[in-house]
């Protein structure tokens, strides 16, 4: 397992790092977010998104569950928030967008433990003490 870390210290540079690492992220079949509310999953997203070429605009999926990205690679933006457990996921089709050949990103994969398939790139961020600062660890397994 390959481990970076990395640190932002506004939303602007965690959308940015997301951006950066789009082309390395995208070779895994999922990328799994971890980290509190109001880390910047969603602006790392959101920076991911852009980095694979595509021009949509990127919302938290809290309600809807998952939001779809066209682009050269599709991506499918999940928010496990709600979730219960993994066979939550997997009676919403979890194995099916995976299957499909889209980047399948997931916020609060804690809430989905075991859902991951082999490969699956992991994202933890964390707030740095006393600011707006993060701390960005990327495990590429």
């Amino acid at each position: 397992m390959q481990e970076t870390m990395y640190r932002t210290f506004s939303a602007e540079e965690t959308e940015a790092l997301g951006e950066t690492l789009a082309k390395t992220l995208a070779q895994a079949p999922a990328v799994a977010l971890y980290g509190d509310l109001g880390m910047g999953k969603t602006a790392f997203v959101r920076g991911l998104v852009r980095g694979l070429g595509s021009r949509a605009q990127v919302s938290s999926p809290t309600f809807a569950i998952v939001n779809e990205y066209e682009g050269p690679r599709r991506v499918c933006h999940f928010d496990m928030y709600r979730l219960p457990d993994a066979d939550a996921l997997f009676d919403i089709g979890w194995e099916d967008y995976l299957a499909s050949g889209a980047l399948c990103v997931a916020e609060w994969s804690e809430n989905v433990e075991g859902a991951f398939p082999e490969g699956t790139a992991e994202v933890v961020i964390r707030r740095l003490d006393g600011g707006d600062g993060r701390e960005i660890t990327v495990r590429l397994c």
